[in-house]
């Protein structure tokens, strides 16, 4: 078995040892042979290595340790001439400080004819997991990837066979030799390949120990884990006698946007929640309500171990209007598949890039890419017809589906009152906070955010067909008057204790217990002693006589059964109360979380160990007599079982195909880039209260209670997930704010590491500074 030493040391051990990869010929001394003999070290590098240019390298006692890496601490020279080596070793050994014993420095020639290079790892190192994962870039620069300069990413788990056609297998095959050779000690190393001669040779530059946080798990149990979930998703992807479309996709974001609201891998109790609110059935309901087909028994959201995807099979067969032929809604909903298959950056904007879920001014244009797949002009005059019907019942001014919507949210706030002054105990309140969240918020929420897509969408197609100006779009939701902008200008005018009254309830993580309300740490989120600042709303956005008059004419060309008046009236306020709603809601789920809270204070249990509870024990506390400690810590127990299983999976955003549960490449998102602003400013993260003030501010997912954000004077946003409609697109747009939403896992991990960035948002450009 081989044992590591310092860089120069390992790579030595492996020369005569190592079959799956090359080393490049190698020349190492320590810091007592330079001193005392350099002329000598330097005839030695020039006998063994020639005149060729030369890539002067740290081998420290230092780095590559079982303790501690110190990857990038040591100075390592490239492309150095033989009249620059006695500098250059210099320079490497005065990189170390104090000198050891052991220290060197170690002298290669550098590669020719590099077409590929990058880092491959063993294990993951934030899990443990054994997944080979290989980050890697294409061209001749060696350091862009480990420089933290981005490249692919593509992983592999642990004991699953890789296929003979994967670009990869080279790379893998030297992964299971090296781990081999140590002992399956985990792994870090780094490669480059080169093409010469039309030979292709993989050259291991670095080994070193993959310095874990967590402890690595066995390849088997892994293995296990993941054919479970794989055999789950080949079952969901067979066809369903009660579903159009001959096959699915899982995905994190096409719909109710799970990444972006829960995050990819939620506590249970938040999971639950998510589930009882909404993807359980209550989307479906309100879909149903709204003039589409009846999904009623189908749940969108299915989990693997934890990781929650939406099943857009089950999503794309509730946008069929409820009065489509079934033949033409079954080849609607596979082209619509097979669009996200061949553009799997558009999951998270499905809605406005690849459904079609209301009527626009510009729909029968867009139909016309079905005649390619087979439909006729009859058909796309049905679909377009029956799209026509429901944005009819929804815009009607006096009879829309909203209407009774906003009412039943209206209903919520009052009941809601009525039970915070009943007598009931704290479980039965759970239970009826939760109750009524679904009937009185969630359902009608589910409507009015269904109205807010479609005024997106009409809003969207008044500039394709010219009649509004990209400048318009953006004034007229820079003009919206949402719940968030008028928290901003309530933190300005109220004092604090009126204003915790009123939006005390809201909390960052809207379904996470862990998250604290803003009325139970208003320091953590406000400053209180400053003035807040200044709203960036805008004016309403008044259409000129001329835009309405073309307006008027389009909706009758088109049989939209309101004027422009009503329509423009319509677009705000469906906006509006959209925001409003989730502002409702959410004030019941954060109570009953209060609640929650409460219970388990009183029952010895912690408020970060209640976070591993199902929801549905609660449900059975009210349903039963049965003991309430007993009962919460064994449904703690098995939910933190359950989340160490979550701990350990990565998955794709997009699963396509079984064989996705066992290797991808993580794909690079295309994000939304909201108004057509632009900045340059440095970059903090969401945790950096005191340097937030003009600064581009980094989030993983953000949902209403972020909004306490734009209380700080913040010159930009990035968020991983989030989709073009989503809460903090909304906000920004309203703020004028040049935000980046839903960037992807790569992108976000590239962009909030830099210390500075430009947004562009009019080029769609993002540009790292420093």
């Amino acid at each position: 078995m081989q044992k590591f030493g310092n860089k120069a040391q390992t790579l030595k051990s492996l020369l005569s040892t190592l079959s799956t990869a090359s080393i490049a010929p190698l020349v190492s001394f320590n810091s007592a042979d330079w001193q005392s003999n350099p002329l000598g070290c330097i005839n030695n590098i020039r006998t063994q290595l020639g005149d060729k240019p030369l890539i002067v390298r740290s081998s420290c006692a230092r780095e590559d340790t079982v303790e501690f890496s110190n990857a990038g601490a040591f100075t390592t020279l490239l492309n150095v001439t033989s009249d620059q080596l006695v500098d250059a070793v210099n320079d490497v050994f005065l990189s170390y400080g104090k000198l050891h014993p052991q220290d060197e420095v170690l002298i290669q020639p550098m590669l020719e004819n590099v077409i590929q290079s990058g880092v491959a790892f063993s294990h993951d190192p934030n899990t443990g997991s054994p997944y080979r994962i290989i980050n890697w870039t294409e061209g001749g620069d060696t350091t862009l990837v480990t420089g933290g300069r981005g490249g692919r990413v593509w992983q592999m788990a642990g004991g699953s066979k890789v296929q003979n056609n994967s670009i990869h297998k080279p790379i893998i095959l030297m992964l299971e030799e090296l781990l081999e050779l140590f002992g399956a000690t985990p792994i870090d190393c780094e490669f480059a390949s080169t093409f010469q001669a039309d030979v292709l040779t993989l050259w291991l530059l670095q080994v070193r120990p993959l310095i874990l946080v967590e402890d690595c798990e066995s390849e088997e149990k892994q293995l296990d884990r993941l054919e479970q979930i794989k055999r789950k998703v080949n079952r969901g992807m067979r066809p369903h006698p009660f579903l159009l479309g001959s096959r699915t996709v899982y995905g994190v974001m096409p719909d109710w946007n799970p990444a972006e609201i829960i995050g990819i891998r939620p506590k249970p109790l938040a999971l639950s929640l998510y589930r009882e609110l909404v993807t359980d059935s209550i989307w479906a309901y309100q879909r149903h309500n709204y003039g589409y087909r009846n999904l009623r028994s189908f749940m969108l959201m299915p989990n693997f171990f934890g990781m929650p995807y939406i099943d857009v099979r089950v999503s794309f067969n509730s946008f069929i209007p409820s009065d489509l032929d079934e033949d033409i809604g079954a080849r609607l909903v596979d082209y619509y598949v097979d669009t996200l298959l061949s553009e799997p950056s558009l999951h998270d904007k499905v809605e406005f890039e690849i459904v079609w879920s209301c009527y626009t001014f510009d729909l029968p244009e867009k139909l016309q890419v079905l005649r390619e797949k087979g439909f006729s002009h009859e058909e796309q005059k049905d679909v377009a017809e029956s799209l026509r019907t429901i944005t009819n019942s929804v815009l009607h001014p006096k009879r829309g589906l909203p209407i009774a919507d906003l009412q039943k949210v209206s209903r919520l706030r009052a009941r809601r009152k009525i039970l915070s002054m009943s007598n009931l105990g704290p479980v039965e309140k759970i239970y009826w906070l939760i109750e009524d969240a679904k009937r009185y918020g969630t359902l009608p929420f589910a409507g009015l955010a269904r109205a807010g897509f479609m005024a997106v969408q009409l809003l969207k197609s008044l500039v394709t067909v010219g009649v509004f100006t990209e400048l318009d779009y953006e004034c007229f939701l820079a003009g919206i008057s949402t719940v968030s902008g008028q928290m901003q200008l309530d933190k300005m005018n109220m004092t604090k204790a009126e204003f915790l009254i009123r939006y005390g309830h809201l909390r960052p993580g809207t379904y996470d217990i862990l998250s604290p309300r803003y009325d139970e740490a208003p320091e953590l989120y406000f400053d209180w002693e400053h003035a807040a600042a200044e709203s960036g709303g805008s004016e309403t956005f008044l259409p000129t006589s001329q835009q309405l008059s073309e307006i008027d004419s389009l909706l009758r060309g088109h049989k939209i059964d309101v004027n422009a008046l009503e329509l423009i009236a319509f677009m705000r306020s469906a906006i509006e109360q959209r925001e409003l709603a989730k502002f409702e809601f959410t004030h019941n789920l954060s109570d009953a979380l209060s609640l929650i809270t409460q219970i388990s204070a009183r029952n010895g249990i912690s408020t970060e160990d209640i976070a591993f509870c199902d929801y549905g024990v609660f449900r059975e506390l009210q349903a039963s007599e049965i003991p309430i400690k007993p009962s919460l810590e064994k449904n703690i127990e098995q939910g933190k079982a359950r989340y160490f299983e979550t701990l350990k999976i990565s998955l794709p955003p997009l699963i396509s195909r079984p064989e996705d549960v066992l290797a991808f490449e993580w794909p690079e998102m295309t994000p939304s880039f909201i108004t057509s602003e632009r900045v340059t400013a440095s970059v903090v993260s969401i945790d950096c209260g005191d340097r937030l003030e003009g600064s581009i501010v980094c989030i993983p997912n953000a949902d209403p209670g972020f909004d306490w954000l734009f209380s700080h004077s913040i010159a930009g946003l990035i968020t991983a997930w989030g989709g073009t409609n989503s809460h903090m697109a909304i906000r920004a747009s309203e703020q004028r704010l040049p935000a980046v939403i839903g960037v992807g896992e790569l992108l976000y991990q590239n962009w909030s590491r830099a210390k500075s960035l430009r947004i562009d948002c009019g080029a769609q450009r993002v540009e790292v500074l420093k």
